[in-house]
């Protein structure tokens, strides 16, 4: 392979296939870089030596793809190249044959980069030839099977399900497939795999896996694409903790196939205090966390500096902003300010503080009490301390959810951590371990509310189980929202990674949720009858997890996009540009389907 001939293969003869990379014509010593996925190799054609193979050179351009038959030489004392792996030798050709030819390529992907993301979708083919995506999806193998390993070897078994099946909600909408044969019916293309794991589980299958495509039709972003791939997997008698370590243990594993160290068990927190400490049920632990003041301002205080009474006052540090000069720290505060609208919020200006005698101890006491939320003696002077305080007259309207100022503060935090990333380093990639904060979030809500339609929502699946606690509290019917559900996520800086819970084995319990999402039991059953009736056939209890592969594989490649490590991704616009996808497609197609197209008024 052409990536890896080194110095101690001086003097063998080899044959090398690829692609020419580049090509540099010096007259009679013609150099052709011969490209594979391995890597690249110099080829040397010597008019003297292989006049015919030369004279093919000369033909030769980017991309023409190409067999050497040649002899492996040291290069020449002062040439090597430190850059390339087999910078130390070349391959002196005898033999060169054309094996085919190319067009001029729109871009070159011996290019490190290509601005022009269209164009890269397009030529997708051409775009997967680079360095760069060669190593992405080298990466992504790797981290599959090294997970698929650790499955099997804790005795997992690996299940297909199906990828034709009845619509059901899952929170996104359908992609819908019509049924030729019985006409005005769809099959559903799967979002998850998650009735059909539970059946699993109901079928005997105690430990279940599968590295699953899946489909949402739903608005995209550069971390979701409407078909990805999940790791799957389901678990019978399991408590929440076998569930966690199973994970961790894969994850360790996919992590060490890209070279980095993980130590677990990783943190964990309740729902709650994520949004207490970091804002956000998916906290970014890179930056510190938020620490509560209320304590260091009483209701004098507040009135003296117009704080309205009895709401959160949060501060928290972005570390290694630098000082800033006084134009830049009122530039900050207005941004800031201007940013918050009419939510209620204001900046308390802890420099300004420190100007005045009467508050200067009050800036001292929120710098120490800042410090200990950090875990350390003091801050640095090149510490950003922001501090979130409620203005007098904060909306009533507030009052109604009371996580609604963490939720902004810790938007806030994540705002500054990545307008100063650069410049503080928090969020820089050196491929350690100290570069990756694992938590796991617990007891989510079982239920939201949609104030539109005036109706609780499942917060996760309807399928998850309640905490016991809270079933025998009759929450279910007269506080929903107080319901906590053994839910649980992963999260990984700031990203989930995958979600799973304990799921309902009870078809009495089961019924009772529907229900409790407005479902009657003649709608329940229409739509998930099948399922109620495997429930009454000695359901196990079982629980389970799904963690985004596409994900785990972007972060380990320090991507920001889920194409990078997708071969074949959709654009924003779910469009795959390279084969026009989607398009109409005939009449005679729509009518064997039962199918005809309307104009949307």
């Amino acid at each position: 392979m052409c990536g890896e001939l080194r110095a101690e293969q001086a003097g063998q003869d080899v044959v090398l296939m690829g692609w020419v990379n580049r090509r540099r014509d010096h007259g009679n010593l013609i150099f052709l870089d011969v490209r594979d996925r391995t890597g690249i190799t110099q080829v040397v054609l010597d008019h003297e030596q292989a006049g015919e193979a030369h004279a093919k050179a000369e033909a030769a351009r980017s991309e023409f793809v190409v067999a050497v038959k040649g002899r492996v030489r040291r290069r020449a004392a002062g040439l090597e190249n430190p850059n390339m792996p087999t910078g130390e030798i070349e391959v002196v050709a005898n033999e060169l044959l054309l094996l085919n030819e190319s067009k001029t390529p729109p871009f070159s992907p011996a290019e490190d980069a290509i601005a022009n993301e269209e164009v890269r979708l397009k030529y997708r083919y051409l775009d997967l030839r680079r360095t760069e995506m060669q190593h992405n999806f080298a990466l992504r193998s790797r981290v599959a099977m090294a997970i698929r390993n650790f499955l099997v070897d804790e005795g997992f078994l690996e299940i297909e399900t199906p990828f034709m099946t009845r619509s059901t909600p899952e929170g996104a909408r359908d992609y819908l497939v019509p049924s030729r044969v019985h006409a005005g019916t769809f099959y559903a293309l799967p979002q998850s795999p998650q009735i059909f794991k539970q059946i699993l589980m109901i079928s005997g299958f105690d430990k279940y896996f599968q590295i699953a495509r899946c489909f949402r039709d739903e608005d995209l972003r550069a971390d979701r694409q409407p078909e990805f791939t999940q790791i799957d997997l389901e678990m019978s008698f399991p408590q929440m903790e076998n569930i966690f370590r199973t994970a961790e243990g894969f994850l360790v594993a996919a992590f060490n196939a890209a070279g980095i160290k993980l130590t677990t068990p990783f943190v964990h927190m309740t729902y709650d205090e994520a949004i207490k400490n970091y804002g956000i049920d998916k906290p970014d632990m890179r930056l510190p966390a938020m620490v509560s003041l209320d304590d260091l301002l009483p209701p004098d205080l507040r009135t003296t500096l117009k704080i309205e009474q009895g709401l959160p006052i949060l501060g928290f540090v972005i570390p290694g902003v630098g000082e800033l000069s006084g134009s830049a720290r009122k530039a900050l505060l207005n941004e800031v300010r201007g940013g918050f609208g009419d939510c209620g919020l204001d900046l308390l200006d802890v420099v300004r503080l420190r100007t005045s005698p009467d508050f200067a101890p009050l800036a001292d006491a929120i710098s120490a009490a800042l410090a200990k939320g950090l875990g350390v003696d003091a801050l640095s002077p090149d510490d950003l301390i922001t501090v979130v305080t409620p203005k007098l007259g904060t909306p009533a309207k507030w009052n109604h959810d009371p996580q609604w100022i963490y939720k902004r503060v810790g938007a806030l935090r994540l705002q500054l951590g990545t307008k100063y990333a650069e410049k503080h380093g928090r969020f820089a990639k050196t491929g350690t371990e100290s570069d990756f904060k694992f938590c796991w979030v617990t007891d989510f809500p079982m239920y939201e509310w949609d104030e539109e339609a005036k109706v609780w929502n499942a917060a996760h699946h309807p399928f998850t189980s309640p905490h016991e606690e809270d079933i025998k509290a009759g929450r279910l019917t007269n506080d929903k929202g107080a319901v906590r559900a053994l839910a649980y996520d992963i999260v990984l800086n700031g990203t989930e990674l995958g979600s799973g819970s304990i799921r309902i084995h009870r078809q009495d319990v089961q019924a009772e949720i529907f229900r409790s999402l407005g479902m009657t039991d003649e709608e329940a059953h229409e739509r998930f009858g099948f399922f109620l009736d495997a429930l009454e056939y000695g359901t196990p209890p079982h629980g389970g997890i799904a963690l985004g592969l596409d994900r785990i594989v972007m972060i380990l490649a320090g991507a920001t996009s889920l194409r990078e490590v997708i071969a074949f991704p959709k654009t924003a616009k779910a469009i795959d540009l390279m084969v026009d996808a989607p398009t109409p497609v005939s009449d005679l197609q729509l009518r064997d389907l039962h199918l005809r197209t309307v104009s949307r008024s």
